[in-house]
């Protein structure tokens, strides 16, 4: 199986599909940090913090729903390799009805819900005020958002990553300079800055959707009016799956989100000094998931078409690489992690702060990339139940493991946050390793679910 790294043409099929996306992710903080200094050109702090809570609310629901995304990737892919036109065309519009669905109900439940978390937040009345202002808006860019999701997915499956590289690139790009005109130049502050979200959401699926007309094109697919009457047919499975993936994601969240609340319970210094270091988890999610998505996409082509030695070669390819990287990051951390840090804070007790973590953040790079890369492997073969329980599983131990270290403060996050994606890796590749040795993995990864 090593052989394979002597195969150029693995090396390029891995990158070309990974390095669309590892370049497109680069415009998600890019668009962020225009948001915070748009917004923070304005003439009080609490436009920020408005942006700030309802962007957050926004995105947590849609990346909740990103299982849109997995769900269709791995489908289309198998579908793909099997060269099965019709399963193609028919997992494109069940996603796209079942995203659609998900947004309506979204938009008529978006204020019993906002209201609802609201009460809650202790955020000051005018930061919630314009919270909701913000909140009220973007949500109407749902059906576009989650579309959205259903496109990219779907054309990843196609072994396409140049057009989701483009259509999330132009998407940043537009609300990038929409924000500048809405806020700055129309006066419309946070009104402004949720309204080009939404014109860049609708944007994205417009282009999103011709891309998916030229690759029906190209592939020769049936006719959108002669595989509507399926739609209904495989949607009952698209839901378990999406339900296995939802609840895999929603114990994801609540990870991030324990560490992000308990670590205020600690200090100003050590929220500011975690708020440094997980920009810096996020650099290695958005390097890792560039190729968790090669992975998705290859590993279905090779399960649909039930080729066991294709499948092996792109397991060891794309681990190579991931692993490559991976190296380089921790290296990058362990050398020049001061350095970093220093880049993005000035405040000297903030510095000390954070050099105190980063011996645990130079080691999440080499844990973290297998559990993205065994999240990728299970994607592609459609195995939500794996997924879902090998990740609460992780989550138990989070918890677990932050309890027995919490003597130990900000530590103990960041040790059970590190447990948590061993645990991860740990769990699925267990699984995985079974299924293998028995070879059942390829022959029933598709009927599964």
């Amino acid at each position: 199986m090593l052989a394979a790294l002597r195969d150029k043409s693995l090396h390029l099929q891995v990158f070309a599909l990974a390095l669309p996306m590892v370049l497109s992710n680069i415009t998600v903080p890019l668009l962020g940090l225009v948001d915070a200094a748009v917004i923070g050109h304005l003439d009080h702090a609490w436009y920020l913090g408005g942006v700030a809570v309802g962007g957050t609310m926004i995105n947590v629901t849609f990346w909740l729903l990103g299982f849109l995304r997995m769900a269709t990737t791995g489908l289309s892919a198998q579908a793909y390799g099997a060269n099965d036109k019709n399963a193609q065309a028919s997992t494109f519009l069940q996603g796209l009805t079942l995203a659609w669905l998900l947004a309506l109900i979204l938009i008529v439940l978006h204020k019993p819900v906002a209201t609802m978390i609201f009460h809650f937040s202790t955020a000051s009345e005018q930061v919630k005020l314009y919270a909701e202002q913000y909140f009220a808006i973007r949500i109407w860019g749902a059906p576009a958002a989650l579309a959205n999701f259903v496109i990219m997915g779907w054309l990843l499956g196609s072994q396409n990553a140049k057009a989701p590289m483009w259509l999330l690139i132009v998407t940043n790009v537009v609300n990038i300079a929409l924000d500048v005109l809405f806020v700055l130049g129309l006066g419309w502050k946070v009104q402004g800055a949720a309204a080009a979200s939404v014109v860049a959401d609708y944007s994205g699926m417009a282009l999103g959707l011709w891309f998916v007309s030229r690759q029906w094109i190209v592939q020769a697919l049936p006719a959108v009016r002669e595989r509507l009457s399926s739609v209904r047919q495989g949607l009952g499975r698209l839901l378990k799956l999406n339900r296995d993936i939802f609840l895999r994601s929603l114990c994801l969240q609540l990870t991030f989100t324990f560490m992000t609340f308990y670590g205020a319970t600690l200090g100003d210094n050590t929220v500011a000094a975690n708020a440094v270091l997980m920009s810096f988890l996020m650099l290695v999610s958005y390097a890792m998931d560039g190729f968790a998505y090669a992975m998705e996409a290859l590993v279905g082509k090779a399960i649909g078409a039930r080729n066991r030695d294709e499948l092996g070669r792109y397991l060891v390819g794309t681990t190579f690489w991931s692993l490559i990287i991976s190296l380089l990051l921790t290296l990058a951390f362990t050398v020049f992690g001061g350095q970093i840090v220093a880049l993005i804070s000035d405040i000297p007790a903030v510095q000390q702060e954070a050099a105190h973590y980063l011996p645990w953040l130079a080691a999440v790079p080499l844990v973290a990339m297998w559990c993205f890369l065994l999240d990728g492997i299970f994607i592609g073969a459609i195995r939500g139940r794996e997924m879902r329980n090998s990740m609460f599983v992780a989550t138990c131990c989070y918890f677990i493991i932050w309890w027995l270290l919490s003597g130990y403060g900000n530590h103990a996050l960041w040790g059970a946050m590190l447990g948590f994606m061993a645990m991860r890796g740990v769990g699925l590749a267990i699984i995985f390793a079974y299924q293998w040795q028995k070879n059942i993995f390829l022959e029933t990864a598709s009927s599964n679910n």
